[in-house]
């Protein structure tokens, strides 16, 4: 199969750069397929157990800065790659959802997206990757990391 566009999800931790090397042999597989990169930031408020800390000045200015942060650490991978700002995709919300919604925007033809291959409870109750293989109409490469 031929891929013209390529997804790669990354969360920004180290591990990222073994899914972006996955995705950079693809695309140079696939004579240069264009690269779009995404990361998805959780809100904040979905971690606070139902608290309402939506008003407050100091959230916002945490929310800010955990968005400033990722934007700089998305746009230095998509610097190593040469890909251009408007294939640079920040969400915010649900992984799965947004890694979906992304790919359908860009009309991807692969996601890649790394996993930590869990096994027993941790495979029952999914994971983001789980949660982009399920309803996403274009292939998904998962890229196990360690």
């Amino acid at each position: 199969m031929s891929y013209q566009r390529i997804l790669v999800a990354i969360d920004l931790s180290d591990e990222a750069e073994d899914v972006i090397a996955a995705a950079a042999k693809q695309a140079t597989l696939q004579k240069q397929a264009a690269i779009h990169l995404v990361t998805v930031i959780k809100p904040l408020h979905s971690g606070l157990g139902g608290l309402d800390a939506g008003g407050s000045a100091a959230m916002a200015k945490l929310e800010a800065d955990l968005r400033k942060n990722a934007e700089q650490a998305l746009q230095a991978h998509a610097q190593k790659l040469n890909i251009p700002p408007d294939a640079v995709h920040l969400k915010t919300g649900n992984p799965a959802q947004e890694i979906k919604a992304t790919a359908k925007e860009i009309q991807a033809d692969l996601i890649v997206i790394g996993t930590h291959g869990r096994h027993g409870l941790g495979l029952l109750l999914g994971s983001t990757a789980n949660g982009v293989l399920h309803g996403v109409e274009c292939d998904v490469l998962t890229v196990r990391i360690h």
